[in-house]
């Protein structure tokens, strides 16, 4: 036992695994890096952090419990979560057909044209805290590996969450370089490039739509 970890392997293998599922935010970091460049990539980057920071601290004080023991409360958070990446989903269609009408394929301007300029920080937190299944995920995968018997359960939650963090770190990282390839790649392809942000629009309406019909359960 590590720190009060039970079976520390089995959760580093995992975490990686569990970090390598596609989500709304690493789609966001991959796009926002594609079309705005690395900076602000990982400004996209540092929300997700913060946000998936901010859920293991919340998890790890009894916020789980409250959402799982309070339906409203539940509902309330997931609706709003859901209408926001439908929001987000819908304003990257709307951009990409008009950019779709507008321009025909030819020397491209800066790849982050075709999407809204809001702060990618706040965007990503938000897309990290309005999702109440991620609370109740961070804690009930951490407590399977925390003994209840350990004196200090704060540093096994904190060795825990700093794994994860790292994981996410390398990932991110890879899918911000990778979107700024390309983004080189397809920048004279504007209608192409057009194709493309409707498609990843499309997915964050999946999203939101998947988030609004879960349960608790």
């Amino acid at each position: 036992m590590f720190f009060g970890i039970t079976n520390i392997w089995a959760y580093v293998i995992g975490a990686f695994l569990i970090i390598l599922l596609p989500g709304p935010n690493s789609l966001y970091v991959l796009s926002i890096g594609a079309q705005r460049g690395v900076r602000t990539g990982y400004r996209a980057a540092a929300g997700v952090f913060v946000g998936d920071t901010v859920l293991m601290v919340l998890s790890a004080a009894g916020v789980a419990s409250l959402l799982q023991s309070t339906p409203l409360l539940f509902n309330v958070v997931k609706y709003a979560g859901a209408g926001y990446l439908a929001w987000i989903g819908i304003g990257m269609i709307r951009s990409a057909w008009s950019s779709w009408r507008g321009k025909k394929d030819g020397p491209a301007e800066r790849p982050g044209e075709t999407v809204d300029l809001a702060d990618p920080f706040r965007k990503a937190l938000t897309i990290s805290l309005l999702n109440p299944k991620a609370i109740l995920f961070f804690i009930s995968f951490f407590v399977q590996f925390v003994d209840p018997h350990y004196g200090a359960p704060v540093i096994s939650f904190l060795i825990l969450g700093a794994i994860c963090q790292l994981f996410s770190v390398l990932y991110l990282t890879t899918l911000i370089f990778g979107g700024v390839y390309l983004a080189s790649q397809f920048r004279r392809r504007k209608r192409l490039t057009a194709g493309l942000t409707s498609g990843v629009g499309a997915l964050f309406l999946g999203f939101g739509a998947k988030l609004a019909t879960s349960s608790l359960g």
